[in-house]
């Protein structure tokens, strides 16, 4: 059946080119479902010829159609008729969407379609062409790629739409190439060459792209890159296909290099003077590159820049500025910004690459002259000065659009700025163009993860990411959100099809080959950033590259200023230099931070220079400030407890913290810094590993956290096999007692007491430090849990007389309280109640809180365990604030879990099991083994008490179960109370027959 267009279908619209969408006058419809746009999608792709309805079906389903796949059908086109024909009438026959024999039609105009229009123009520009009106063919080909509005057939499922997808991108692709090829026809090379690095990425294989590219680089001069193109393409389809270059490209290589004249456009001449009437009329120029088909994100940037551009007709210029990293797709939002407002720019668009970012910046005054030819200027003047003027003249009765991409400075930028309102700037720089008077400036942001995964998705395509969504997340996520870099990634995995998407994330997460992996062709995350690194000043780039030694999260300034070895001005004024040039970022005052891929290039260059002796000071600087700070923060929370004297002397006094409570704050907002520091330094010269290894035992003795746990693990692995790899005893011994105390935080009880004892080896018998102290007493307080208190009655006993001898201090208290729990083990009921009294007086007299605390906890679990459970329960409350309003959180959760059991004791079960609950909730979070048996035992035995055996019983297995694998005491009395419930909710056997 022939297509015949009916006098209804003129006002509807309907659009392929991007997401399927459709319009009634400016009335936008709802076309339904996925399903349904699918079905709707191939009747506008058979252009009004007749689909069978199995054809239908397999299009929408494939191979695996639902049962009622033609009564699903059915529905869909009765819903699309209703939208596409609102007004008609029940039963009445349908005349744009009509059954057709075994199928349907959609019968409306070519020209309702976007993809017809598309095809007709493309169909013009190449009459035009073949006609010899050259400029008219460039121009209907950006006319036609204008219709694009992103992904063809975005989100419409089915096999028969994938396959019409890649039809429609393939032939997009080569409409671009048509008009890259019209533009150099035309003498547009400088505006294309951005365009066709861009495409070349995006489709590394296609060989005309990258001849389109080479003959634009030569033309502008840039020779060295042209043939570097060429090197590249040559070196990518060996590799990956097996090929040379074919003949087109290869022509033009040796083109280049015999220097063929005919690679080099005519001139065109000056127009000569001619009278009013004669003279040709103005062409506006339309000098922006095609925007990206995949452009996806940044809706509320692009929304706040279109509504700024569109001030243009105010009092004043609008200048825009864009500022941000490289390869954080300034130019592409820049691009797509400009052609979604350019039909409010009526007198034309110019466009110019600056490259501010490379080593030979464009000449203002060459700018302004091809800017004034562009504006039908005959004669242009010689000056730099005139040139403006003239070019100011000429745009101040115009309303234009000017896009000066990657500027350099604003003293490149200002001769550029229209003088009078109607005109509007949009320019683009690595740097903050701040000093543009009346400028409105944005900062350009690495995308969002959804939104990085949506510019994957569409290169790689949806099925490919759908199919691995974990991989493909850690793929962007390597990238670092960095549009040039999950473009290039991309590009890498769509054109090596054996290539999973796993297998890229295999690749991207070895950081020592990340920057590697993210080059394609003659793009490259590393060139890019190294452009900016090639801008900085010496003293600047020292910085950038001394700053990346720590491969912490952020760095305050006093941390910046240890690094740089120079005061905080003026590690302020280095720092702020680099966040000016987008080298670094700056979100809270005073704290300084990487994006991941400019550390990675920051930590290349450290090892290019091999400036060992350079890096190691700025790392001890670093140590030093961190274990001063670390030190005067203890002395802060407990002013009277003595540590371990640091194994070197220290040259920073630190940084001071008022109260208690600021440095507990200070440890908690840096504890990231103060392990990513003592990471950096373990693996280093034995001048880093022992100040690393005293900032740990520090560390350990003043901010118990076990959430930590494994990576001070991995840290202290390294710093043990370094301390053996120099002999260096004294590091060993305070690298077992960490590793000793780590194991005993996180309940390895067995592996804690080995550790202990070794580093108690290494050390001297006869040694009165306050080192070999903590030690013996952290291995009586191990052997204590172990069930091995007469064992564990000599260690704490010597640490306790270490500490008398040294001087009073908070250890004394804490060593009688470990002593009374040790001694009530043993069955010495009233020498613990003494000892613990003793300890408690102590701990009053010193007036250090946290020490209290401790001492309150074990008075509690002594009273408890000798038939006091109401006193008991009194000393833990206390204890309990104490450790809230220090923030100690693992602490509380023991505090809860021995109240519970006191209070269960005392006949408060309702009571009990509240204080069970919050025990159990802390100690999961802090991943407490040893306190989750603890209190799931107290909160099972509670639980029974109230009728709710089910539950009770299972928080008891568990209690059973982690307490069994620590293998300690209390597993016992639970497998009791196991044992007794089983037998009490045992059904009776059944009477005999």
């Amino acid at each position: 059946m022939e297509h015949r267009e009916t006098p209804h279908s003129p006002a509807l619209r309907f659009q392929v080119l991007g997401p399927v969408q459709a319009w009634r006058g400016e009335q936008s419809l709802a076309l339904g479902s996925p399903q349904q746009q699918a079905i709707l999608t191939a009747l506008l792709l058979h252009h009004g010829r007749p689909v069978t309805t199995q054809d239908l079906v397999d299009g929408l389903w494939g191979d695996r159609p639902p049962p009622q796949a033609v009564a699903a059908l059915r529905t869909y086109i009765s819903r699309l008729r209703a939208v596409i024909e609102p007004n008609r009438e029940t039963r009445a026959p349908a005349e744009l969407l009509v059954s057709v024999s075994d199928g349907y039609a959609l019968r409306i105009p070519a020209a309702s379609v976007d993809l017809a229009v598309f095809d007709a123009k493309s169909a013009e520009a190449a009459a035009a062409r073949a006609a010899g009106d050259l400029p008219a063919a460039h121009d209907m080909l950006v006319s036609a790629l204008a219709l694009w509005r992103g992904r063809p057939l975005a989100g419409v499922p089915g096999p028969y739409v994938e396959s019409q997808r890649s039809r429609l991108a393939e032939r997009q692709v080569t409409v671009w190439e048509e008009r890259c090829a019209a533009a150099l026809d035309i003498g547009l090379h400088a505006e294309v060459v951005s365009e066709l690095s861009t495409l070349s990425a995006e489709h590394p294989l296609r060989e005309r792209l990258r001849e389109l590219l080479m003959l634009a680089l030569y033309r502008c001069g840039r020779q060295a890159e042209s043939l570097g193109v060429y090197a590249d393409t040559r070196k990518l389809l060996i590799e990956e296909l097996g090929v040379e270059p074919g003949t087109g490209l290869a022509s033009m290589h040796a083109r280049i290099l015999s220097a063929d004249p005919a690679l080099i456009p005519v001139v065109r001449e000056a127009p000569h003077s001619v009278d009013a009437e004669t003279a040709a009329p103005f062409t506006p120029p339309a000098q922006l590159p095609a925007d990206i088909s995949d452009f996806s994100g940044r809706t509320k940037l692009v929304d706040e820049l279109r509504e700024v551009l569109g001030r243009a007709a105010g009092q004043a210029v609008v200048v825009t500025s864009l500022a941000g990293i490289g390869g954080v797709g300034k130019t592409t939002l820049a691009v797509h910004v400009a052609h979604s407002v350019r039909t409010d720019f009526p007198d034309g668009q110019l466009y110019v690459d600056l490259r501010g970012a490379g080593a030979s910046p464009a000449d203002p005054a060459v700018v302004l002259g091809d800017f004034l030819y562009a504006l039908g200027a005959g004669d242009v003047p010689d000056s730099l000065e005139q040139r403006a003027a003239l070019y100011r003249s000429l745009l101040a009765k115009r309303r234009m659009l000017i896009l000066l991409d990657n500027a350099q400075d604003v003293e490149q930028l200002t001769p550029l700025i229209p003088g009078v309102s109607g005109c509007a700037v949009l320019a683009t720089s690595r740097s903050r163009l701040a000093g543009i008077a009346g400028a409105h400036l944005f900062d350009v942001e690495e995308l969002t993860p959804a939104e990085a995964l949506a510019l994957f998705s569409a290169i790689v395509g949806e099925q490919r990411v759908a199919a691995e969504p974990e991989a493909a997340l850690a793929v962007v996520t390597a990238c670092g959100f960095l549009p040039l870099a999950v473009r290039i990634a991309a590009a890498r995995l769509a054109s090596r099809p054996r290539w999973s998407v796993s297998d890229l994330a295999r690749r991207l997460a070895d950081q020592r080959r990340r920057l590697d992996e993210l080059q394609l062709g003659n793009l490259a995350v590393e060139t890019t950033i190294g452009l900016g690194y090639g801008q900085l000043q010496p003293d600047e780039a020292q910085a950038f590259r001394l700053l990346s030694l720590v491969d912490a999260p952020d760095l305050p300034l006093s941390s910046v200023a240890a690094l740089l070895g120079v005061s905080e001005t003026r590690a302020e004024n280095l720092a702020e230099a680099l966040v000016e040039a987008n080298m670094l970022e700056c979100f809270t005052p005073g704290r300084y931070r990487y994006h991941d891929l400019l550390r990675l290039y920051a930590q290349r260059q450290n090892q290019k220079l091999r400036n060992s002796e350079e890096q190691q000071s700025a790392v001890l600087r670093l140590l030093d400030l961190l274990l001063a700070s670390v030190l005067n923060a203890a002395h802060s929370i407990e002013p009277d407890d003595l540590l371990p004297e640091p194994l070197n002397p220290l040259s920073s006094p630190g940084l001071g913290f008022g109260t208690g409570a600021v440095a507990q704050g200070w440890l908690r907002s840096e504890i990231a810094l103060l392990l990513s520091t003592v990471e950096a330094a373990v693996q280093g010269p034995a001048v880093l590993l022992r100040p690393a290894v005293d900032l740990l035992i520090v560390l350990n003795s003043t901010f118990e956290d076990p959430t930590h746990g494994q990576r001070i693990r991995r840290i202290l692995q390294a710093a043990d096999a370094n301390a053996q790899a120099h002999t260096d005893t004294a590091a060993l011994a305070r690298v077992r007692f960490a590793l000793g105390f780590l194991q005993h935080l996180t309940s390895e009880f067995h592996n804690a007491e080995v550790s202990l004892r070794d580093s108690l080896e290494l050390q001297g018998s006869n040694d009165v430090t306050v080192l070999r102290s903590m030690v013996a007493n952290m291995l009586g307080i191990t052997l204590s849990i172990a069930s091995q208190p007469a064992e564990a009655l000599p260690f704490l006993q010597e640490a306790l007389g270490i500490s008398r001898a040294i001087g009073p201090s908070s250890g004394v208290a804490r060593l009688l309280g470990n002593i009374a729990r040790a001694q009530l083990d043993i069955g010495e009921a009233e020498s613990a109640i003494r000892s613990v009294q003793e300890a408690v007086e102590t701990a009053r007299a010193s007036e250090n809180a946290p020490c209290l605390a401790d001492i309150l906890y074990q008075l509690g679990v002594v009273l408890s365990s000798t038939g006091d459970p109401g006193g008991a329960a009194v000393h833990l409350r206390e204890a309990h604030q104490l450790y809230q309003s220090q923030q100690n959180r693992l602490r509380e959760a023991y505090t809860l879990t021995r109240l519970a059991s006191s209070l269960l004791a005392d006949r408060q079960v309702p009571a009990a099991a509240e204080a069970a609950e919050e025990s159990l909730a802390i100690a999961q979070e802090m991943d407490s083994a040893y306190c989750q048996g603890l209190a799931n035992a107290a909160l099972g035995e509670a639980l029974l008490q109230l009728a709710q055996p089910a539950r009770g019983l299972a928080c008891l297995q568990e209690a059973y179960a982690i307490l069994t694998r620590l293998g300690v005491p209390e597993a016992s009395p639970v497998l009791d109370l196991v044992s007794r419930q089983q037998q009490h909710t045992e059904p009776s056997s059944p009477p005999a027959p």
